[in-house]
């Protein structure tokens, strides 16, 4: 079972619909769902949502027709009556719920906070080619969202997997059929991570695609392929390498710069200042994932220092509380993470004992007890 646990214990939203039997017994509450389409997209398929709701929450759920009966410890079921109740709202809001919305449900009423789920999970940015809403799936997107539509140049910072160039391209795509702005240019570093790929035959373009799949994959997650390949032969959405941005100036544009962590300083600066009117420009990274040779400082690090408190500039943080893939992806990156700790601790800790090994020596020679032999 999951560590998430609720925090703080708020009112029911609508105790109307619950049955808490505290004076029978304290850790069980009814709740009902009152029609059964409600309840059956509540439930999911195979009644998988409830299935993780059990096994992340640590409670009994069983449905009889409209009603979910809850038990386990009393905190657990009084999280769970609000989880329900908070994904009831939703669907009736005509927002369709899906596994991986409950799981991310669980992560935002649980950091608590001044947003409801509704508020963050109810805020469409597009509607894909599948016609499934894009929307954000936590606090830190919705606020990354936010940012986006009052800043011009937006970084979002964090690990891999919370979503901050899928909902940047999201935005572009938006910005691009309410006529905010003329053109999409999607820009990454062309930098191997961690592996020599060669000499790559083809043409310049194919020989710079690989770098850029990730982009194209996301585009066309949003548009159909048709769609998208007639919007790049237009000129419409532009996708190249960094290194193709010098000289330009970028107007009428919404730019994002993917994998800015592999950016150097001069790279980073140069992107910047490329901007022109009525522009937005949204740069993405990972600073713990930095490609770059050996005594090359990130552009993004450097950047986030410095840029940090000019107006009209937002960056927004994401930690792996934020990621939105399997749930077994945060927990790789906490594992990471504290092994990375861990060794900058033994390091640490080695570097403090030389300091005082070093310190001491002159120390010892100086209080050594004085030779037996006669000085001449």
């Amino acid at each position: 079972m999951s560590d998430t646990r609720p925090e703080g214990l708020d009112e029911l939203r609508n105790p109307a619909t619950v049955e808490a039997q505290a004076a029978v017994s304290p850790t069980s509450a009814k709740v009902d769902v009152r029609d059964n389409a409600t309840t059956l997209a509540l439930c999911g398929n195979q009644n998988e949502n409830l299935k993780l709701m059990e096994r992340r929450l640590g409670v009994r759920v069983g449905q009889r027709g409209t009603e979910l009966h809850l038990s386990g410890p009393s905190d657990a079921v009084a999280f769970t009556v609000r989880l329900v109740e908070n994904l009831e709202g939703m669907i009736r809001a005509g927002r369709p719920i899906y596994r991986e919305d409950v799981e991310q449900a669980i992560k935002v009423l649980g950091r608590g906070g001044a947003e409801s789920l509704q508020d963050v999970m109810n805020s469409p940015v597009l509607k894909s080619s599948g016609n499934k809403q894009i929307a954000p799936k936590s606090i830190a997107q919705k606020r990354y969202v936010d940012a986006i539509r009052a800043h011009d140049i937006v970084f979002g910072i964090g690990p891999a997997g919370t979503g901050k160039t899928y909902l940047a391209m999201a935005m572009a795509v938006a910005a691009l059929q309410e006529r905010k702005v003329k053109r999409i240019v999607l820009a990454r570093p062309a930098v191997e991570a961690g592996e020599k790929l060669g000499f790559l035959p083809g043409d310049l373009a194919e020989k710079v695609n690989p770098y850029l799949r990730p982009l194209y994959d996301a585009l066309h997650d949003m548009m159909a392929v048709e769609r998208a390949l007639h919007l790049i032969e237009q000129g419409v959405v532009e996708v190249a390498p960094l290194a193709f941005m010098r000289g330009r100036t970028l107007n009428d544009s919404f730019v994002i710069l993917d994998e800015a962590q592999n950016t150097t300083i001069e790279q980073m600066k140069m992107f910047l200042t490329r901007l022109g009117y009525n522009s937005k420009a949204v740069i993405t990274g990972d600073v713990t994932q930095v490609d770059l040779p050996v005594g090359k400082a990130s552009g993004l690090h450097h950047a986030r220092s410095i840029l940090k408190n000019v107006e009209g500039i937002c960056i927004s943080e994401f930690t792996e509380v934020d990621v939105v893939r399997h749930p077994l992806v945060q927990e790789v990156i906490r594992a990471y993470d504290r092994y990375d700790a861990a060794q900058q601790a033994a390091k640490a800790l080695k570097e403090a004992e030389a300091t005082v090994a070093s310190g001491t020596a002159p120390e010892v020679a100086a209080g050594a007890p004085e030779s037996d032999t006669p000085t001449p």
